[in-house]
Order: C-alpha cells, then structure tokens, then sequence
C-alpha cells in the first residue's frame, strides 16, 4: 500500500497529541465542505438505483456526454490498466503514485518522467497518463494541447488518462466536454472541491465502449444509496459551486502568500493546496508535527504539500509554528 495524506490517527498516535488537537493540512480536501443534508431513511434501506437523476446532474456539472459513477477515482485507477494488452505507458512524476503502481500491477511498461520529458517523446506511448492541474507539482496543460496528444495518441489505438481530481476550482480548463472522442479519459473525483472524501466517489468522462467494459469489471451499485442521494444535489447546487470557487481561490493565495514570507515560497500549487520543494522538508515535517501540525511529505523530491487553513485561528497557528521551526 502506497502513503497518502489524511493519516491522522497515525500521527496522533505518534506524537502523542490527542486528535481534537490537529490542524490537518495533509490531504488537499477543500476545508469548506458541501453542506450535507439530512438522509431519509429509505435511502439507506434500498439499493441504489441507475436512474435516480445523478447520471443527469452529473453530465450538467462536468459537461460530460457520458460518465460512470465509481467508488472514487482510485476504482477507475486501479481498474482500467485491465482493460488493455500489455502497453508502453508514460506516467507524469512527481504525481498521484497509484497511477504507475496499478499499470505496473497490470503487467505493462512504465515510465515515470516529467510533462517536458514525456511530450517530448510522445510516439514512445501507447499511453499517457497526466494529472491536471498536477498532485502535488502543479503542472497545467493548455485544452488544445492535450486534445492534440490525444489525437496522435488515438491515431495508433492509444489513449490520453487525464486525472482532474483537482480541477473544479477552474472547470474552464477541463477537457470532459470532448470525452466522446475513443482513448480520451478523464477521471473525476467529488471529495476534494466538495469536501466529501468520505463518500468515495468519483466518475469516469470516457467513450461509452470503454465505460460499458469498465462497469462490467467494476460490477453493480459502484456508489452506495446515500452517497448518490448527497452526489446528485451537490453536483446541482450552482449557487454554493460558485461560491466556494472564490472562497478556495482566496484561501489558496492567502496560504501561498503566508509561505513565502517564512521562506517558503511555493513551488506550485492550484486552488486546493500549495507544494515546497525544500531539501529539509522532512525536519520540517517532523517539527511542525511536533506543534500539532499535519503536512504532506514528499520523498522524491524532498517536498511538502500544505492543504488549505480552514479559519483565521489556523491562519495564525501555522504562522506561528513555522516562525519557530524556520527561525
């Protein structure tokens, strides 16, 4: 099992604070959640049902022409190197590692490099795997560019996996709207805009032959009753979607601004966390863990991810603990 953010029990475990007592700035999740309404009853005592509105409300939100719920994106991840005979595959690094792990899991030819180094070398794919904007290095891709790999790409059977977990903070640069095309896939997750992680849900932007062998793998009721019943009226909420868009933008550059005035300055970032390349960063890690303070630690190349600071009162705590780890 690979590491990720959101290890909290763990690190309280570790360092002897008591839960209630973290700021968690580990896991890029939005802080200011989709208010959850309360879930009747039948919901939870009924399967779920394909035609309860989500598929619709979903389409409307990532202007998909057609997607498949999945139990996260980490389901579709795991599950489409299946779908193919074994393959050259360029993976963008740094970046999510679940992406070369399952395609290597599935016996193809992995490449990790970065976006300079696998464009560069785009005949050398038969697929290419890009995280928009890139987790944690912050990496954008012009739509033009990315349909033009795609067509060269698909000219010799290949496809072009675009993860836009961190995406919806700027939906413009999206390329679902063009998913119809054979070998374009993009993966979509619900718990880092909206706040809710602990649904597990995702979709899948792709052509339907590619979608129908997908939910053939994945099998029926990939999203729980409740978890579809929450999905379907976030995903239609305009109102709060607009919003909490320039509520994440304000909050991700006061975070980049409060960084670089403790020297560190971010490398990259998007509108869902910030991300230092530093040789120190697992002192620093360490240290600020010390106070209470959860980071992401990267070890290739040494790196930290901040998330987003909830409040005013976060706001000061971190400013506070990195004027005694950096002085």
């Amino acid at each position: 099992m690979l590491e990720h953010g959101g290890r909290l029990q763990r690190a309280a475990q570790e360092y002897g604070i008591a839960l209630e007592q973290w700021l968690d700035l580990s896991t890029g999740i939005s802080p200011f959640a989709w208010p959850v309404p309360s879930i009747p009853a039948a919901v939870w005592q009924r399967l779920p049902e394909d035609d309860d509105g989500l598929l619709e409300a979903a389409r409307a939100y990532y202007q998909a022409p057609q997607l498949l719920p999945v139990a996260g994106s980490q389901a579709a991840i795991q599950t489409l190197p299946e779908l193919r005979h074994a393959s050259r595959v360029g993976v963008i690094a740094p970046g999510y590692a679940e992406h070369a792990q399952a395609w290597q899991r599935a016996g193809h030819d992995v490449r990790l490099a970065s976006a300079e180094l696998l464009l560069a070398d785009l005949a050398r794919w038969d697929v290419l795997v890009l995280i928009h904007p890139n987790n944690p290095g912050g990496e954008r891709f012009r739509v033009e560019d990315l349909l033009r790999m795609h067509a060269e790409l698909a000219a010799r059977g290949g496809w072009l996996v675009v993860d836009e977990a961190f995406m919806d903070v700027t939906p413009e640069h999206s390329v679902c709207a063009y998913t119809e095309r054979e070998g374009l896939i993009v993966l979509r997750s619900v718990g880092k805009f909206f706040g809710l992680a602990g649904a597990r849900a995702g979709f899948v932007c792709a052509a339907s032959p590619l979608l129908d062998a997908l939910r053939e793998k994945l099998g029926p009721w990939t999203l729980s009753g409740p978890a579809r019943y929450v999905l379907r009226q976030a995903l239609a909420d305009r109102h709060w979607q607009i919003t909490a868009r320039m509520r994440l933008d304000t909050a991700s550059r006061l975070l980049s601004a409060l960084l670089a005035r403790h020297a560190l300055g971010p490398t990259a970032g998007c509108g869902l966390f910030q991300w230092c390349r530093r040789d120190d960063a697992a002192a620093v890690h360490r240290a600020l863990a010390r106070r209470g303070i959860l980071t992401r630690l990267f070890d290739t190349p040494p790196s930290l991810r901040f998330g987003l600071l909830p409040d005013e009162a976060a706001f000061r705590r971190l400013d506070a603990a990195l004027s005694e780890v950096l002085q």
